[in-house]
């Protein structure tokens, strides 16, 4: 028997929920929250296989309360609800330790397949959301390939290109001398250059700073 604890905020979805799911031989709904804090301490008395957790509830976010809920209860699966079909919130539910991702327009068929999946052990998103997914996570690749560098790094790389030592960096942007050092190497590594004159043309290029009239 898979047990399951429901987390929405809105208690007629926390009710039709439990109707859906207890109405399968396997399956039976041990509990519910209207919170993400109070989902912890449900999860803790019920132990359940499965957690279908709402990703927007008022006083904390479903995926912010993960970490803290999968380090009460070990054990436990989480299924993320949500309403949002943006890949960025399927990473961030991925990224923080969610084990799924189901959509609230999804038909009641889905809800059952995915908390069957992810207590089997599995990992659930459906099928148009996970290809929207793998379009982002292929847009943001091509994106760090065409230009690896962070925001902090390209700072950087802009005041060594203007010709500032490494302590002169350092004082600028309140960082150690030995974190500016860093900072350098990583630059020059990434963008595969071996002298001041190749940093410096790279700067020149991406439009970093201006060329000397």
């Amino acid at each position: 028997m898979i047990r399951v604890l429901v987390v929405d905020d809105h208690a007629v979805v926390r009710s039709g929920l439990r109707r859906v799911l207890d109405a399968e031989d396997d399956i039976e709904a041990v509990g519910e929250a209207p919170t993400a804090d109070r989902a912890i301490f449900e999860a803790m008395e019920h132990k359940p296989d499965v957690v279908l957790m709402d990703v927007t509830m008022p006083g904390g976010s479903g995926v912010d309360a993960l970490p803290a809920l999968l380090q009460s209860v070990p054990g436990t699966r989480v299924l993320m609800l949500s309403m949002h079909d943006d890949p960025g919130y399927v990473r961030a539910a991925f990224d923080a330790g969610a084990s799924g991702y189901v959509l609230k327009e999804a038909a009641d068929s889905e809800v059952v397949a995915a908390v069957r999946a992810v207590a089997a052990g599995e990992q659930y998103v459906h099928p148009a959301l996970g290809a929207k997914l793998v379009a982002a996570n292929a847009d943001d690749r091509r994106r760090a390939e065409a230009d690896p560098l962070s925001e902090r790094e390209r700072e950087i790389l802009r005041l060594l290109a203007l010709g500032h030592t490494n302590q002169e960096i350092a004082g600028m942007l309140y960082i150690s001398v030995r974190t500016a050092e860093t900072h350098r190497a990583h630059i020059m590594q990434k963008l595969r250059l071996s002298s001041r004159a190749e940093l410096v043309r790279y700067a020149l290029d991406a439009g970093l700073i201006e060329a000397s009239p």
